[in-house]
């Protein structure tokens, strides 16, 4: 029986995989097809050898490469700046005593049930003070203030052992190195999770980066994306699939190289103070 149960489980996560797995090959393999073949029926599941075809034709719809930087850019100096804000905001609220920690840490917990859309207006004054509007850092700044990091950081940093970082004092190293030289080498999947959390949401933002950018030379991919919608009687679906492919590369790579780390720190920050 346990074999049995055994292989019924394998099947059930076969089909689970399939499904799942399905609509990622579809999207990359409809993307060197022709929009006929993807509309035909049954639609067409073998590569095609319209590759080069669809591509020049996102080319001349959109800058591709502009965009694609623009949000490379964007999505990297924001997880790096993410990475050292939640850090050193999550080590201070974990292994840290001071007056008001806990109201602190409660307004931090509270602004997560704030909805983002409210926010926008606020934000975008404030842009306009800075005069910062159509920039890069326009975009970054204000989605650094994240509950969710501060939050994942500390819960992984409670479980970090006290006595480590009471060494490190002293052997005379001061806070700053003691975060950096033994916390967080020894929290990496923690880190992890951040990097894969942090940088798709920023790379797949579309609403604010729309608000707060006017220059076409700065849009991003989502919203350089959006302006292929086009005609909704005379799509070119192959073409949309294509650009949405090029989108969904650079999660797929960071989500596989980070996976591991995501789920331990994930977990880690499962654990209670």
């Amino acid at each position: 029986m346990k074999k049995v149960g055994r292989v019924f489980g394998y099947i059930v996560l076969a089909i689970g995989a399939f499904l799942s797995l399905f609509p990622f090959y579809f999207m990359f393999v409809s993307g060197t097809n022709t929009n006929a073949q993807i509309l035909s029926v049954p639609p067409k599941l073998t590569i095609g050898t319209e590759l080069a075809k669809n591509f020049a034709i996102l080319s001349g719809k959109i800058d591709l490469l502009q965009s694609t930087w623009n949000t490379l850019f964007i999505s990297v100096v924001y997880t790096v700046l993410a990475l050292l804000l939640f850090s050193a905001a999550g080590y201070a609220l974990a292994k840290f005593e001071f007056k008001g920690k806990k109201i602190i840490y409660g307004f931090v917990m509270g602004s997560m049930m704030i909805p983002s859309l409210v926010m926008y207006v606020p934000l975008f004054e404030m842009m306009i003070k800075l005069n910062l509007t159509d920039s890069y850092w326009a975009v970054i700044l204000p989605l650094l203030a994240n509950a969710f990091g501060i939050f994942l950081m500390r819960q992984n940093m409670l479980a970090f052992p006290t006595a480590l970082m009471e060494a490190g004092r002293i052997d005379g190293v001061g806070e700053i190195g003691i975060l950096f030289k033994i916390v967080l080498p020894n929290i990496k999947p923690a880190l992890g999770a951040l990097v894969i959390y942090m940088f798709t949401s920023m790379w797949n933002n579309f609403m604010w980066p729309l608000i707060i950018l006017g220059s076409e030379d700065k849009y991003t991919l989502p919203i350089a994306l959006a302006m292929l919608d086009g005609n909704p009687t005379n799509k070119n679906y192959a073409v949309i699939l294509l650009a949405t492919a090029v989108a969904t590369l650079p999660i797929l790579i960071i989500f596989l190289i980070f996976q591991k780390q995501f789920v331990a720190g994930v977990m880690g920050g499962a654990v209670k103070e």
